[in-house]
């Protein structure tokens, strides 16, 4: 429905650009005033004064866009965290009113301007200092909606998402014209870092995170107005978080998450953990209690190897707060890993346990997680846990999540793997508990400590023992006979061994016509081995070998994971299939 006052007819929907409604009042709250209110805000999060932070936004949220965005920001992110239904709802009401306490601030049209605007771009240079802020603000809000529409199970949602990404990239894109044209002009805006942090952040994020994809899908998202330029994306984020601006610690975590968790999970595990040290030091002096920060601290101790410390790290985190439980729950996890490298099976389970108890997340992969823990443990001391590990493996079907009408690749592969266990006489799964800790990427990490690799090798061993001397092989020995062999190549390569590691890849390579259900082991295998001939110094023969992996292989399990981290191995190495057609462009 449209409104008309003085000609002007004003926008409506705060979605729709070319919905017009009336203005309404504007708040007393000035944006210099707004943005120092956003930054106690930030300051009262940081140091895990989660209410007291949501207090002090709460009562400007419907006039004032930083108190706004900022408020729904938090439940954004407990939402998130929790997937409960009700944060869910929570989140999506406080971005909604989000994107129409932005709306009042961002430029008026009038019905001319708004068709002329469909047909022809209009200059960005006359829009007031607070009118920027808006359509940044304005981007920010409809980002997070979007990522919360998509945990909605139905395709209608995820196309909904999508168009919202869109359009708050293509909004991202236009503040950086505006940002540009501000920075030139010599009566600079008094809250020009502010701004420019915010594109930075935007700007950054996207490019960073969808170069993470392979260039055939990163083509049809550039032909749509997506860009994705990795070298961008870390320049941008970079400068957003040495910015002394609001923003800074946003650009710093995405930087962190990045390095500590994407490129270990989809990429080649190598993380920048020299930047991440630098990137959290300033914020480890000024927030030494911060949950948040106790635990990339946590996080970086860890992918150094350095487990212990990171354990200590981890509990700190959880003794820091107990009103966010949700990072409690991100400490089980690590805590659960962190003893999995150290075989302490026991404490692994303890952990899990909490996890399959507390968290919502995925309860399919902890259940799975915690009947592979318990499957490495002696008899004895499974049951003085009380558990039924072949109840637990088959609950895990049933549990299994749906994002967006689509099933989660892990909780695909547990359910696959759990299936043995459905039959009248259940097949016993191989070291599971192992199998996992390299479908997390985490033989990268264990890799740093040649003894608990040496630990886990002889562990490995003993499982290819038992296989080799099985007087009544099932259905599955042939499959768990190369992927034991996969992991004992890993443990190899990891050690120097080369060419022991080699035998072992090739091994599985050569048995692909007698596997019958794990048919990823041997693209898996074959990227392993590319990795191991790059280790040799061979780039050509690696090369070859991943390409093989990329283009040979088709419909298996984890098929889209190995995608992303063969994506970032060739990237490593130059490859033009890497790499993207001459017409790309970037933000």
């Amino acid at each position: 429905m449209a409104h008309v006052k003085n000609g002007n007819i004003q926008k409506m929907d705060p979605e729709d650009p070319f919905l017009l409604v009336p203005d309404k009042m504007k708040s007393q709250m000035d944006l210099e005033t707004a943005l120092q209110d956003s930054a106690k805000a930030l300051d009262l999060f940081l140091n895990n004064r989660f209410s007291d932070a949501l207090d002090l936004l709460r009562p400007w949220r419907s006039q004032s866009m930083y108190h706004a965005v900022g408020y729904s920001s938090m439940l954004a992110m407990q939402a998130g965290m929790t997937f409960e239904p009700k944060d869910v709802e929570k989140a999506m009401t406080a971005l909604q009113e989000s994107l129409q306490t932005c709306q009042m601030f961002r430029k008026k049209t009038t019905m001319v301007e708004a068709i002329t605007e469909m047909f022809y771009k209009q200059p960005a240079d006359d829009l007031t200092e607070e009118e920027m802020h808006a359509e940044l603000c304005y981007a920010e809000a409809l980002l997070q909606k979007a990522a919360l529409t998509f945990l909605e199970e139905s395709m209608i949602s995820f196309i909904k998402g999508g168009i919202k990404i869109r359009n708050s990239f293509l909004i991202y894109k236009e503040c950086d014209v505006m940002s540009t044209m501000a920075k030139n002009q010599s009566d600079q805006m008094s809250t020009q870092a502010h701004f420019r942090s915010g594109v930075n952040m935007g700007i950054g994020s996207f490019n960073l995170y969808l170069s993470l994809l392979p260039s055939k899908v990163l083509r049809l998202l550039e032909w749509i107005g997506f860009s994705g330029d990795r070298e961008v994306g870390l320049s941008q984020l970079r400068e957003g978080a040495a910015s002394n601006s609001l923003r800074s610690i946003l650009s710093t975590l995405c930087l962190l998450m990045y390095h500590l968790y994407v490129s270990v999970i989809l990429g080649t595990g190598e993380a920048n953990l020299v930047e991440s040290d630098v990137l959290l030091e300033p914020y480890i002096e000024k927030f030494p209690n911060g949950a948040l920060i106790l635990f990339y601290q946590a996080r970086i101790a860890l992918l150094k190897g350095n487990f212990e410390f990171a354990q200590k790290k981890f509990l700190e985190c959880i003794a820091a707060q107990q009103e966010w439980r949700q990072i409690h729950h991100l400490c089980y996890w690590e805590l659960m890993w962190s003893y999995s490298f150290q075989q302490d099976w026991l404490e692994a389970y303890q952990y899990a346990d909490l996890l399959c108890k507390e968290s919502k997340w995925s309860q399919a992969m902890y259940v799975f997680q915690k009947a592979s823990i318990l499957s490495m443990m002696p008899e004895e001391e499974v049951k003085k846990t009380g558990e039924n590990v072949e109840q637990l493996f088959r609950q895990v079907e049933s549990l299994r999540l749906r994002i967006a009408g689509k099933s989660i690749p892990t909780e695909k592969f547990a359910a696959k793997k759990a299936q043995r266990y459905s039959a009248a006489t259940p097949v016993t799964l191989v070291i599971p508990a192992v199998e996992m800790i390299y479908v997390w990427n985490g033989f990268t990490i264990v890799g740093k400590r040649p003894e608990l690799t040496e630990s886990i090798l002889v562990t490995i061993k003993k499982a290819e023992e038992q296989l080799k001397n099985d007087p009544n092989p099932s259905e599955y020995h042939v499959d768990d006979q190369c992927m034991v062999q996969m992991l004992k190549g890993l443990c190899l390569r990891h050690l120097g061994r080369l060419d022991q590691a080699q035998l072992c890849f090739t091994q599985v390579i050569s048995s692909e016509n007698r596997i019958k259900h794990d048919r990823h082991l041997v693209p898996y295998s074959m990227y392993e081995l590319g990795l191991l001939y790059k280790q040799q110094g061979d780039l050509g023969k690696a090369t070859t070998t991943i390409e093989n992996a990329k283009l040979n292989y088709k419909g298996y399990s984890m098929e889209s994971r190995l995608h992303f981290r063969i994506h970032a191995a060739l990237n490593t190495m130059g490859t033009s299939v890497a790499k993207l057609p001459p017409h790309h462009t970037s933000a």
